[in-house]
C-alpha cells in the first residue's frame, strides 16, 4: 500500500464505524496559552473532554499534523540522528466523546491493523497500564480482558506510570493508556531475542504504533485525580511508523513518505543515499525539517527572533547548516523541495499547496538571510585568538545564540585548527539561557473553584456591552511574579482576545455591595471566555453587571471594521495575490500584515487610502450573518484565512456584497461612516513575502492630521513663514550640506597634517614599527582615514589610536597584514582586551579592529597596555 493509501483506508475505516471525519486543525496554536504549537491530535479537542464545549457528533476521525520541538515533547536533536524521531508528523486518530469507551476501542484496533492493513499477527505486542499505588489505581484489568480475546496473554505486557498512563500536563484530562507495538526486527533477530523484552526499550525496530488512551480523570494542581464527567476515548497512530511497517522498512525515511524528498536532494548534492551516515543524517534532516517549516508557515506562523517564530527560524536554520556542512550546498537549496512536498499532500492538506509560492519565498529568503549569518559565524570563529588552546564556553555559545551554529559545527571547525571547546562553560551558558526563558514564560495557575457546576458562557457582546451576570468558576494565576485572577461568568459582553483584536476591557459591579472590579483583559483559552482581574470581589457570589469600556469598545471596532476594508482594497489595487498574514486591532492603531513581494509605492498607498474613505462616506451598512454553515460562506465567495481553524458553523461580516465579505469572529462598527477618516502611518517588510501596514482611524486619525500641521506650522516659522516653504526648506539643507562637507574637510586635512607630526613618533620594538597615541580627531572616519594613511607609509605597522568622540573613548588597533600572519597577531582580540581599561568592548578582523567604551581616563592605561603586546 502507498502511504496515502494507508491514509486513506483509516480514515474510511472510521467513518464506516460512523466516525465523522474532521479536518487538521492547525499546527500553530491559538487561544490556548500552555502550547505554541499542536504537538498531539487530541488538541483541538482539549476543550471537549473538559466540558468546555458541546461536541456536534460523538465520534471523530482524522489525520492531524502535529509538530514537536519544545518543552516536554521535544525530539529535534534525535531527527535525522535515528530512524523514527521527526519534527512534523502525522497523528492518526479515532476519537469517542462520551460514546464507547475500551472495548470498542481495542476491537476496532485490532481489526484495522490485522485485517485491513494485515500486519503479522505474530509482530504485535500490547501493554496496559499496571496501576500506581500513589494515585490508588489498580491495574487495568478491563484492558487487559478485552485483549485477551485477540491476543495471546504473554503478550499483553505491563506498563508504569511514564509509558500507560496519559497525561496532557501537570493538570488537565488523563488516563490510562494501552499501546500497540510492533516488531520490525528480521526473523533470525526475533529468534534470538524475544520481542517483548525489546518493547518501550527504545529499540529502532521495535517501537510503538498507536496508543489508545483512555480518559477517565482530571488531574489537579493538588496531584490528586478526579473523575471526568464522561469516558473518552483518545488514539494517536504515528502514521509515519504505521507507513513503515506496512511497507516492511527498516527506517520511517525509507518509506514514499520521505524518499520523494531524498531522492531529489541526493540528486542535486550528487551524493547517494544509504553509503554514508554523515550524508544520510542530512539528508533525512532536511527531508524532514522542510515539512516542519513549510506547514508552519502556510498556517500562518513566519519565522521570527521569539517564541513560536524563533522555533520555526531554529529547525530552518538546522537544516540549513547540515546542507551547508555535510551535502555542500553553498547555496539556498531547502526551498527547492516545497513544490515536492505540496504535490505530495496535495489533497490531504491543501493549506500547502493552496500556498506553494508563498512558502518558497519566506523559506528562500530565510536561507539567504542564514548563509550570510553563517558566514559572518565563521569570520567570528576565524578571529578567535590563535593563541588560545581551547575555544571559550561563553564564545561557542554567542556562535550558537547569535549565529545559529549548533555546537557540533563549532567543535568541527574546532578540530581543523586542533583546538578543543569548553563544553562545559558552554552548557552552564546555554543553561542560564534557558532558566531566564523558563522564568520568562512561568505560569503557574491554580485549580479552578468552581461556583456553579456545567455552566457554559453565553456571549452576548455582539449585541450589548452591559449584561446581569454570575461568576461561575475562578482561579489564581502567576505570571512573571505578579498575582492576578481569572473569573468565567455565565453570560458576558466582553469580547476576548481573537482574530486580532485584544480583549475587552471594562467593570464588574456586586449589584449588592456596589463594590466595582476592573476587568483588565479578556481572552480566549479553548472555548472559554476568561476575564483577567487584579483582586477577586470581596463577595463572589449573587449577580453582577459586567460593563465593557464604551470608548474602547468603538476604537476597536472601528479599526477592526477598518481592515476588513483595507484587506479589499490591497486586492483591488496591489492584485488578487494579497493574503492576510496576521493583524492587531487595537482602541489605538490596527496592524495588518499581508503577502506581497515588493515595497508599496507612495502611489499604490493613496490608492488605497482613497478607496477605504470613499467606502467610509459611503457609510456603507454591516451585514451580519451568524451561524452560518461554513460550506454554504465558502460557497458565496467569503474570503477566509489560512491558519485559522473554523467550525461547522461561521459568522460572515459584509461591507458591500461585492466588496468586503469575510469569516470573522471579532466586533464591528454598525456603518462604516462610524470609522471616520483612515490614514496609514506606515508600510514595512516584516519578514519574505509580507508587508505590514499600520493605520489609525477615527479620533486617532484626527489627532495625527493636527499634530502633521502643527508641525509644519512650526517649521514655517522657524524659517519666517517663506511663500515658498518647500523652496526654502530645501535652500536651507543644501547650505547645510555644504557646511558639513567644509567641516568634514577641515577634520581630513588636520588628520593629514597629524600623519606627518605621527611619523616621526614610529619607533621600532621587535619586528615591528610601534606606535601607540591618542589623536585629537572627533570623528572615528576621520580616524580610520588616518590609520590607513600611516599604514600605508609604515611597513611592518603595529598602529593603536586612541579619541574622544561625544565624551566616550574610541580606540583603533591596526596591524600590517604580514605582520599579524608572521606573528599570529589579532587586531580583534587585542583590542578586546585593551577596551576593557576603558570599560567597553569591541571586534573587527586580524588586521583591524575598533572598540568604544565609557571611560575616557582608562584611555592612557590601554595604550600603556598596548606595549605588552608587541614585546
Amino acid at each position: 500500500m502507498t502511504s496515502r493509501e494507508i491514509r486513506e483506508a483509516f480514515l474510511t475505516f472510521f467513518q464506516e464505524k460512523g466516525h465523522q471525519i474532521v479536518p487538521s486543525a492547525p499546527v500553530v496554536v491559538k487561544n490556548d496559552p500552555t502550547l505554541m504549537f499542536t504537538n498531539a491530535g487530541m488538541n483541538q479537542f482539549k476543550d471537549l473532554f473538559l466540558g468546555e464545549r458541546a461536541a456536534s457528533y460523538s465520534r471523530a476521525t482524522d489525520t492531524q499534523r502535529c509538530l514537536r520541538v519544545s518543552g516536554k515533547h521535544n525530539d529535534l536533536e534525535e531527527v535525522g540522528i535515528d530512524t523514527y524521531h521527526h519534527t512534523l508528523f502525522e497523528m492518526l486518530g479515532n476519537w469517542s466523546f462520551g460514546d464507547y469507551f475500551k472495548k470498542e476501542a481495542i476491537a476496532w484496533a485490532w481489526e484495522l491493523l490485522t485485517e485491513v492493513y494485515k500486519l503479522d499477527v505474530d509482530r504485535l505486542y500490547v501493554t496496559i497500564f499496571e496501576g500506581d499505588t500513589r494515585d490508588g489505581l489498580a491495574k487495568d484489568m478491563e484492558a487487559y480482558d478485552f485483549w485477551k480475546a485477540f491476543i495471546a496473554e504473554d503478550r499483553i505486557l505491563l506498563g508504569n506510570k511514564k509509558d500507560n498512563f496519559w497525561e496532557m500536563g501537570d493538570t488537565g484530562p488523563c488516563g490510562p493508556c494501552s499501546e500497540i507495538h510492533y516488531d520490525m526486527r528480521p526473523d533470525a533477530e526475533r529468534a534470538a531475542v524475544n520481542g517483548a523484552d525489546l518493547v518501550n526499550q527504545d529499540d529502532p525496530q521495535v517501537i510503538e504504533i498507536w496508543n489508545l488512551v483512555f480518559m477517565q480523570f482530571n488531574r489537579l494542581k493538588s496531584g490528586a485525580l478526579e473523575s471526568l464527567p464522561a469516558q473518552h476515548v483518545d488514539t494517536g497512530m504515528g502514521f509515519e511508523r504505521l507507513v513503515r511497517a506496512i511497507q516492511g522498512k527498516v527506517s520511517n525515511y525509507d518509506t514514499d513518505v520521505f524518499q520523494p524528498l531524498i531522492s531529489f536532494t541526493s540528486q542535486r548534492a550528487g551524493i547517494p543515499y544509504g553509503q554514508n551516515e554523515q550524508t544520510d543524517i542530512a539528508m533525512r534532516v532536511l527531508a524532514d525539517h522542510v515539512r516542519a517549516v513549510s506547514f508552519t508557515i502556510a498556517d500562518g506562523q513566519l519565522p521570527s527572533n521569539n517564541k513560536a517564530g524563533y522555533v520555526i527560524r531554529r529547525i530552518l536554520r538546522r537544516a540549513v547548516r547540515y546542507a551547508y556542512t555535510f551535502l555542500g550546498f553553498k547555496e539556498p537549496f531547502l526551498n527547492e523541495l516545497v513544490p515536492i512536498l505540496a504535490q505530495q499532500f496535495k489533497g490531504v492538506f491543501d493549506v500547502l499547496s493552496d500556498q506553494e509560492g508563498f512558502v518558497q519565498k519566506v523559506v528562500l529568503e530565510e536561507e539567504l538571510s542564514f548563509l550570510r549569518t553563517l558566514t559572518t559565524g565563521i569570520q567570528r570563529f576565524e578571529s578567535y585568538d590563535a593563541s588560545a588552546k581551547q575555544i571559550d564556553g561563553d564564545f561557542a555559545f554567542e556562535l550558537f545564540d547569535t549565529f545559529g551554529f549548533p555546537i557540533d559545527l563549532t567543535e568541527l571547525l574546532a578540530r581543523e585548527k586542533g583546538l578543543t571547546v569548553d563544553m562545559e562553560g558552554f552548557q552552564t551558558a546555554l543553561n542560564r539561557q534557558k532558566e531566564r526563558s523558563r522564568a520568562a514564560t512561568t505560569l503557574d495557575l491554580s485549580d479552578w473553584t468552581v461556583l456553579q457546576d456545567e455552566v457554559q458562557t453565553e456571549f452576548v457582546g455582539y449585541d450589548t456591552l452591559t449584561a446581569s451576570s454570575q461568576i461561575v468558576k475562578y482561579r489564581k494565576v502567576t505570571a512573571k511574579g505578579k498575582d492576578q485572577y481569572q473569573l468565567i461568568l455565565d453570560v458576558t459582553p466582553f469580547y476576548p482576545e481573537g482574530g486580532g483584536q485584544v480583549g475587552d476591557v471594562g467593570t464588574l459591579v456586586n449589584t449588592t455591595t456596589q463594590e466595582k472590579i476592573q476587568i483588565v483583559t479578556t481572552k480566549k483559552e479553548n472555548a472559554l471566555i476568561v476575564h483577567f482581574v487584579d483582586q477577586l470581589p470581596a463577595s463572589l457570589e449573587g449577580e453582577f453587571v459586567a460593563t465593557v469600556d464604551a470608548e474602547k469598545r468603538a476604537d476597536s471596532e472601528a479599526n477592526h471594521s477598518a481592515t476588513h476594508l483595507l484587506h479589499a482594497a490591497l486586492r483591488d489595487v496591489l492584485g488578487t495575490h494579497v493574503q492576510q498574514k496576521g493583524s492587531l486591532v487595537s482602541p489605538d492603531v490596527l496592524r495588518f500584515d499581508i503577502t506581497h513581494f515588493s515595497k508599496i509605492t507612495d502611489e499604490e498607498i493613496k490608492q488605497v487610502e482613497d478607496i477605504v474613505n470613499t467606502k467610509i462616506r459611503a457609510n456603507i451598512a454591516l451585514k451580519e450573518e451568524r451561524n452560518t454553515p461554513y460550506q454554504e460562506a465558502i460557497a458565496s465567495g467569503v474570503t477566509a484565512l489560512f491558519g485559522e481553524k473554523y467550525g461547522d458553523y461561521v459568522r460572515v461580516i459584509t461591507f458591500d456584497d461585492h466588496f468586503s465579505k469575510e469569516l470573522c469572529g471579532g466586533t464591528h462598527v454598525s456603518a462604516t461612516g462610524k470609522i471616520g477618516f483612515f490614514k496609514i502611518v506606515s508600510e514595512s517588510a516584516v519578514a519574505a513575502g509580507v508587508r505590514r501596514i499600520e493605520a489609525v482611524t477615527g479620533s486617532r486619525s484626527a489627532a495625527l492630521i493636527r499634530e502633521q500641521f502643527e508641525v509644519v506650522s512650526n517649521m514655517k516659522e522657524l524659517l519666517h513663514n517663506p511663500k515658498d516653504f518647500v523652496g526654502a526648506l530645501a535652500k536651507m539643507l543644501e547650505e547645510n550640506g555644504a557646511l558639513k562637507k567644509e567641516v568634514q574637510q577641515a577634520i581630513n586635512d588636520r588628520s593629514l597634517a597629524l600623519k606627518t607630526e605621527l611619523l616621526n613618533q614610529v619607533e621600532t620594538v621587535g619586528d615591528a614599527q610601534y606606535l601607540a597615541t591618542r589623536v585629537d580627531i572627533p570623528n572615528a572616519d576621520a580616524v580610520k582615514g588616518l590609520a590607513y594613511a600611516l599604514r600605508d607609509a609604515v611597513p611592518n605597522l603595529f598602529l593603536v589610536l586612541a579619541t574622544v568622540m561625544d565624551e566616550k573613548p574610541f580606540l583603533l588597533v591596526m596591524i600590517a597584514d604580514d605582520l599579524a600572519k608572521a606573528k599570529s597577531w589579532n587586531a580583534g582580540a587585542i583590542i578586546r582586551e585593551l577596551a576593557k581599561e576603558v570599560q567597553g568592548g569591541g571586534g573587527g578582523q586580524p588586521f583591524f579592529a575598533t572598540a568604544g567604551g565609557k571611560d575616557v581616563n582608562g584611555i592612557e592605561r590601554a595604550l600603556e597596555r598596548a606595549r605588552e603586546f608587541v614585546v
